[in-house]
């Protein structure tokens, strides 16, 4: 008979006439003593005559009424906490800075977001911490209040300013205002009532970096490199452009041909821009009137720029305000216009870049199409299986070998955003919104700090009330290649391709 009872000794503890069914795998016998005495399966050792019992076979001798010997110990049950937990939502500004490990805020000193938010969004580029940390005060400086107004001033601040974020969850910057206010005037006008005004956020962000363009020197992979740009600013921040000039009124006229750099882009916004993209465009191709050399007269010039030179840290203003002198005001446009948070340049660029960004662009595609295969041939896997196969990566440059600084690939990936609630410029309010990792996001509205996801970033774009983008910061996108990929490019052996990867490469060329 399959079917019969048998006795258990666990301990001092003795269980009579337990059913066994041998039809079945001894795993399930074993749950009724999980059941019987808390000891789970995997640490029980069921034992008789010597032998011990296996999970899925009925490897020993045992008949009805046998004693059974069992050996192993439960787990003890946990002890409550002293100090009850607390859920994320039932959290003080404080408590959720501290368990979610959130960056520091600052204090507004009146009407002062404009600053704190610019700040945050600065503060965001991993490069530009790094090169205040090692910023050291030039002793040729200016002193009295010629000196507080100075460039160095400003970087000491700015310096001291992100250190001391580091190392405490609440910063008032009060020092670094007084600097401000010293070195631009026009930031510390007072109102009827003696506060502050409201000041143009991407006016801040201009003047300081105008500032910081004056002191961080560009910096190099080794001694022997030579330095390309003027300063840390014009490395990481800015491109350049390649600007032609034609008289449309006179067409044997000679094209002018010129340079022009940048620090951000403009996105004009006009009734048919519905998407960033297109409002960059419009900032490509400009009419403007000028003296004509040939026709001795003003006449209406075509302007063309395309970008020969894409910064690691492309910044995008959206050209929100717009001067109405009846009100003597920056009146707002509330337009919604889409940005997203993967960003392509390629189409804005000059041949001659858009040639040597190809190589970078192709290892992109190549790692998105394994992607995409991976997850074809996984498809009736569980994300956790797929997770563990994941291939281990290493991190690829972003720049251009011989110009440190610069993007290599033209894509890049939103990592701030700095947005305006309100009707004009110098009212209404002013937030930080930084990328902490993934689709993490930190919100900054001045010293409250609160962590918010990519479909909020994305609900930025206007159309309303809400807060508004007004400058978006995008980083170079990181190319992860997998550890044999990049040992294999580096010793120049070829990478082998399967009969799957090959046809897939041939239809993609058909």
């Amino acid at each position: 008979m399959p079917s019969f009872t048998v006795n258990v000794k666990w301990g001092k503890e003795n269980f009579k006439n337990i059913e066994v069914n041998t039809d079945e795998e001894p795993l399930l016998f074993k749950a009724q003593l999980f059941a019987l005495t808390g000891v789970q399966p995997e640490r029980q050792k069921v034992l008789c005559k010597g032998i011990n019992l296996k999970d899925e076979e009925w490897n020993m001798p045992i008949k009805n009424g046998a004693t059974l010997l069992l050996l192993g110990t439960k787990e003890e049950v946990p002890q409550e906490p002293v100090e009850k937990p607390k859920f994320i939502e039932d959290m003080n500004e404080s408590e959720l800075a501290t368990a979610l490990e959130l960056p520091a805020g600052l204090v507004n000193l009146g009407n002062t977001c404009y600053m704190n938010a610019t700040l945050q969004c600065l503060r965001s580029v991993r490069e530009l911490r790094a090169a205040l940390k090692e910023y050291r005060e030039d002793s040729s400086g200016s002193s009295g209040l010629a000196g507080l107004a100075s460039p160095q001033a400003i970087t000491l601040s700015m310096k001291n300013l992100f250190e001391d974020m580091e190392r405490s969850d609440t910063i008032t910057p009060v020092l670094f205002l007084q600097r401000l206010h010293i070195a631009f005037p026009n930031f510390a006008q007072t109102g009827e009532q003696g506060s502050y005004r409201q000041q143009d956020a991407n006016e801040c962000w201009s003047e300081l970096l105008k500032m910081l363009q004056q002191k961080l020197p560009a910096q190099k992979r080794s001694a022997e490199e030579s330095v390309k740009h003027s300063s840390f600013i014009d490395q990481w921040f800015g491109g350049t452009f390649d600007v032609e000039m034609k008289c449309t009124e006179a067409e044997d006229e000679a094209v002018s041909k010129s340079k022009e750099n940048f620090l951000q882009l403009s996105c004009f916004i006009s009734t048919e821009v519905k998407y960033m993209h297109s409002g960059l465009r419009l900032r490509l191709k400009e009419q403007l009137t000028k003296m004509s050399s040939s026709l001795g007269r003003d006449a209406v010039y075509s302007k063309t720029s395309l970008i020969s030179r894409l910064p690691a840290y492309l910044t995008v203003q959206f050209v929100r305000f717009q001067y109405k002198g009846k009100e003597g005001i920056n009146a707002k446009v509330l337009k919604d216009i889409k940005f997203s948070i993967d960003f392509d340049a390629f189409e804005l660029c000059t041949p001659e870049l858009q040639e040597k960004l190809t190589p970078m662009r192709t290892k992109f595609n190549d790692i998105q199409n394994a992607e995409v295969e991976r997850a074809l041939k996984g498809k009736n896997k569980t994300k956790a299986e797929l997770e563990k196969e994941k291939p281990k990566t290493v991190a690829q440059p972003f720049c251009f070998e011989d110009d440190l600084g610069s993007n290599n690939s033209g894509f890049y990936t939103l990592q701030a955003v700095l947005t305006h609630q309100g009707r004009s410029s110098s009212s209404g309010h002013y937030v930080g919104w930084v990328r902490q990792k993934d689709d993490q996001w930190i919100k900054f509205d001045d010293d409250h700090v609160s962590p918010v996801d990519t479909e909020s970033i994305l609900k930025l774009s206007g159309g309303g009330d809400w807060h508004c983008a007004y400058v978006l910061v995008y980083g170079p996108k990181i190319l992860e290649l997998p550890v044999e990929t990049e040992d294999q490019e580096a010793s120049g052996e070829p990478q082998k391709k399967d009969a799957d990867q090959a046809t897939a490469e041939n239809m993609s060329l058909d």
